[in-house]
């Protein structure tokens, strides 16, 4: 029984060194100096210039590539960059296509903008004569009692305040309209620039309106 057991546990401890012997790894990496080394260890400075892990026969089993120099890494973050800048432009580009076939249609649906919001300017400016109207006819009455030597009444003070309020509002109001008009020109102009490129077709249409070229 005790022999049973002894030769179990022989058995065993030799299982275990021939897996060790099998699991056994060494490592073959150039030192400062250039010198070929083979240890069971890799320095971190060695680590850094790639390695080669070796079997216990000596065998390459794996190799461990260098570490990026500062300029591999910003070429390689470079390229990651323009490859997403192209990605990104590839979708827009996608986008642009399903709104327009052709840098015609870009530049038509441009106009129809423009007039829409230099219809809306029109309106005010419309609205700004008739309170500038009112505020001529207020402003004389109040220059006519001033003349006959009366007062001039708070009310009618406070309805020429009101007017020229009113009209300072709506002017401000033109001037963020004409600012929006101008980046709307801008964004469409790139967009049909980029038409023409992608679909290889120039437009035929001019990019300013009639109405454009008249306030002009």
């Amino acid at each position: 029984m005790q022999a049973k057991k002894l030769t179990t546990c022989i058995l065993a401890a030799s299982c275990l060194l021939m897996s060790s012997l099998t699991d056994a790894r060494m490592y073959r990496y150039k030192d400062d100096n250039g010198r070929m080394v083979i240890s069971n260890t890799v320095p971190q400075e060695a680590s850094t210039r790639g390695y080669e892990i070796l079997n216990n026969q000596g065998r390459v089993v794996e190799r461990i590539a260098p570490a990026p120099t500062e300029e591999e890494l910003r070429q390689r973050a470079e390229e990651e960059r323009r490859q997403q800048e192209a990605e990104e432009q590839r979708v827009r580009d996608k986008a642009l296509l399903r709104r327009y076939r052709h840098p015609d249609d870009a530049v038509r649906a441009l106009h129809r903008k423009i007039d829409e919001l230099e219809g809306l300017i029109q309106l005010k400016r419309g609205n700004i004569s008739v309170i500038e109207s009112q505020l001529d006819a207020e402003q004389s009455r109040a220059a006519d009692l001033e003349r006959s030597g009366r007062e001039i009444p708070e009310g009618t003070l406070s309805k020429i305040e009101r007017l020229q309020s009113q009209i300072q509002d709506i002017e401000a109001e033109i001037a963020v309209q004409n600012r929006e008009i101008e980046q709307i020109r801008k964004s469409f102009r790139e967009d049909i620039e980029r038409l023409e490129v992608i679909t290889e077709q120039e437009r035929t249409l001019p990019l300013e309106t009639e109405s454009a070229g008249a306030n002009r």
